[in-house]
């Protein structure tokens, strides 16, 4: 298949997001998924099993808005959910999935939600100009049929749709952007933010 120069740019972009992400630690072994949103619609997204902090351009792939397969390689099982969040946000071009350790132990402490709030870094998600900002952000059990989680998520997000992210219980967290770029830093502002909470409540303290 002949790919797209827009294709071919973003798949470049994934890739070094993916060494951005594993040198923070927040995508062991083969876990995460990424994605990004091109001019026609269709979606470059990294394939199934791949080690994140090693990707080539041969480990990105291209489906359409409804998760198939458009150059005959294998997508990651979660791909409905990259696709339901671009469904549901029409402004927005990325969406990055870590496994980061945070994320995994604030399911653990907070079970449903998990409230930031009177924090400076709030200022990093799009739309908050201020520290006196509050944010929660949810956390869906993990389920392994993918359309019912998607389905779940959507509904959430039908009724909050200033959310900038969500977590799976014991696994990881999910979070968009308008660039590449935009959704690197909400990565960052939430590992911050919910080691944060850990530490106040006696967990993961140096």
């Amino acid at each position: 298949m002949k790919y797209s120069e827009a294709f071919l740019n973003a798949a470049a972009d994934l890739c070094e997001a993916g060494r951005f992400i594993d040198s923070k630690g927040w995508v062991p072994a083969t876990s995460g998924n990424f994605s990004i949103r091109l001019p026609d619609g269709t979606i470059a997204i990294t394939v199934s099993g791949r080690h994140k902090g090693q990707l080539q351009i041969e480990d990105i792939m291209l489906i359409d808005a409804e998760a198939n397969a458009l150059d005959g390689k294998k997508p990651s099982a979660e791909t409905l959910l990259h696709t339901a969040l671009y469904k549901h946000f029409p402004s927005i071009g990325c969406v990055l999935h870590p496994h980061a350790i945070h994320a995994v132990l604030v399911s653990r402490i907070f079970k449903t939600e998990i409230v930031l709030e009177d924090y400076e870094l709030l200022k990093a998600f799009k739309g908050i100009g201020t520290h006196e900002s509050r944010i929660a952000v949810p956390i869906f059990a993990n389920d392994q049929d993918i359309p019912r989680l998607a389905a779940e998520v959507d509904r959430y997000l039908e009724r909050h749709a200033d959310c900038h992210g969500y977590v799976i219980a014991g696994h990881g967290f999910y979070t968009w952007g308008a660039t590449v770029a935009e959704t690197l830093r909400h990565i960052e502002a939430f590992d911050y933010l919910f080691d944060c909470e850990l530490r106040l409540h006696g967990v993961n303290k140096v």
